[in-house]
């Protein structure tokens, strides 16, 4: 029950909160939101088009908590389609009910109902976001989700003046999910984005786009902290701002050691906190944003621009532009990563898992089926392990809860079936490839390593990779083939970086290290759009403990139906 001056705050804050600032309470509280999804005609290059929205904006409505706070959003869904949301980066301890990944923890919303999403954020803060999980849906439904620490616990860094949320994305001047839909039909990968996007907005670089430009005015001497998120579907991203430098000091809501850059790489999924000094000569300069890719496969090079404005400048004054590294650049790639540090202290230490009780190699590959209708008479494929995911037709955090038999097995393979020379000739074979719902059981409790191998099955590509209700500490990487026998001595287990989605180099391998303390179904997935769809993902099921407190809650009671 809520006392009468917490609902007294909670009015104040909704009030304060349509009119565009969210104030922080002192303490703990009940944080209510109502995401409306509907859809809305919206205008970002030549024409407006109809997409699905939530509350009417694009991106949607930023949720603001404290450490501590339990957050209730009731979703009420208007749209023509089913509709889930994930709460990227929560770790929904015993909590699957509300992650999100529509038929793995629940089934999607139906058209003209709702679903209270329940949750409680436990030791976590920092910048995560939400989005759609459903279809592509998530092109559009998305936004930033800011955790402020505990009343009285400061940042582990200088205090900024201002802080502001930025969005990466991308926009498609036709309705995404034919999209995607023609390039299922087709057997092909669907069509390229139309823009990139800043906060929604793709900048004065793209045609009839002069009103469509995000900008933050900013004064001389004060420092900003900008909440950096890439919601992009299919593209990792550089950012920069000119003649600027930024300073790294946060991703995936965990703090990390500050270090410097005028350029930050960021993943599909992935977050990235960063401060910037207004020490420059004051004008108007550009935040810039466009794709990295070091395949030769065709390059998402549009760029997305924003402005960063000096208090006083008139916009006249031409802005200028940040150099960007090369589309392909794979040595900054690997060097700005190899910078990511957890910040390991007394008070945000990193628990890095030194002991293994399971270990897992799962290798990346691409491959293709028949399909008679198709252009070519077949179909892209993506699997782990040579495993191509086939989504179920029940949730299956329901399936395992009510022990509901036929809908997964619990033999996913802990390597790949056959050994092979990973990164070596591109191989055009699948190796024998084969669909199924298919998890792997995990102890509760345990320690786990896993090894995400990319392979050259039809071409090498990065990916990042995303683990729901856990974070993890990313021990290694490398170029080529894993080495079981001398990669492990060159780990790091004393401030590895932590994070909840890890890019796995292009032809190369990353290992992470977590320990399975949170019960349940939990999915995990290449947060590439195109590469989820295609089959690139797979599940833990996280057996129970033996305390009160280690099993799985019950489920709610407006929990959506199949």
């Amino acid at each position: 029950m809520v006392s009468s001056r917490g609902f007294l705050s909670w009015l104040i804050f909704l009030f304060i909160g349509i009119l565009g600032f969210i104030p922080f309470p002192a303490e703990a509280a009940i944080k209510k939101y109502q995401f409306d999804i509907q859809v809305k005609n919206v205008s970002r290059l030549c024409h407006a088009k109809p997409i699905v929205t939530v509350n009417g904006r694009f991106p949607g409505p930023t949720i603001y908590v404290r450490e501590g706070d339990r957050v209730m959003v009731n979703v009420t869904n208007y749209a023509q389609y089913n509709m889930s949301i994930h709460w990227h980066g929560l770790k929904q301890y015993r909590n699957g009910w509300a992650d999100g990944p529509a038929y793995i923890t629940q089934c999607p919303i139906q058209t003209g109902s709702s679903y209270t999403y329940d949750f409680n954020v436990t030791g976590q803060r920092g910048t995560l976001w939400w989005h759609a999980h459903i279809l592509w849906l998530r092109a559009t439904v998305y936004g930033a989700i800011v955790i402020m620490p505990k009343q009285g616990t400061p940042y582990p860094f200088p205090q900024p003046n201002m802080e502001v949320p930025i969005l990466l994305g991308e926009w498609w001047n036709t309705d995404v999910e034919e999209v995607e839909k023609q390039g299922t039909e087709m057997g092909l990968p669907p069509n390229m984005s139309d823009a990139h996007t800043i906060n929604g907005k793709p900048g004065p670089l793209f045609p009839c786009s002069e009103k469509h430009t995000f900008a933050m005015e900013i004064e001389s001497g004060k420092t900003y902290l900008l909440r950096i998120i890439n919601a992009a579907l299919n593209d990792e991203l550089f950012f920069g701002i000119a003649g600027h430098n930024m300073t790294v000091v946060e991703v995936d809501a965990v703090y990390t050691k500050p270090f410097t850059t005028q350029t930050i790489l960021i993943a599909p999924g992935q977050t990235t906190n960063v401060l910037v000094l207004a020490n420059q000569v004051p004008g108007r300069y550009f935040m810039a944003t466009r794709a990295f890719l070091d395949v030769p496969l065709p390059v998402d090079n549009k760029t997305a621009t924003a402005i960063m404005q000096y208090k006083g400048i008139p916009n006249t004054v031409l802005p200028s532009f940040p150099q960007l590294p090369a589309s392909n650049d794979t040595e900054f790639a690997l060097g700005y990563n190899r910078k990511l540090r957890s910040l390991n202290t007394p008070q945000f230490p990193a628990n890095v898992p030194l002991k293994v009780d399971r270990n897992l190699f799962y290798t990346v590959g691409f491959g293709k089926d028949s399909c008679p209708t198709c252009v070519n008479g077949t179909r892209l494929l993506a699997s782990l392990n040579n495993i191509s995911f086939v989504m179920p037709q029940i949730g299956l955090l329901q399936a395992h809860y009510f022990n509901i038999s036929g809908v997964f097995k619990t033999n996913f393979p802990d390597k790949p079936p056959t050994p092979f020379n990973y990164t070596g000739a591109p191989l055009t074979a699948s190796l024998g490839t084969v669909h199924g719902t298919r998890l792997s059981k995990i102890a509760f409790n345990s320690t786990v390593e896993l090894v995400l191998q990319d392979t050259n099955l039809l071409t090498v590509e990065s990916h990042p990779f995303h683990l729901h209700g856990y974070n993890f500490f990313v021990v290694g990487t490398g170029i080529g083939n894993f080495d079981p026998a001398k990669d492990p001595a060159k780990y790091n287990l004393v401030d590895p970086v932590e994070r909840n989605t890890v890019g796995v180099p292009t032809g190369g391998w990353t290992a992470i290290r977590f320990r399975a303390d949170n019960p349940g179904v939990w999915f995990m997935h290449c947060h590439l759009e195109l590469h989820t769809g295609w089959g690139l993902k797979t599940a833990f099921v996280v057996e129970e403990g033996p305390g009160s407190d280690q099993s799985i809650l019950p489920p709610p009671k407006d929990l959506p139906p199949c």
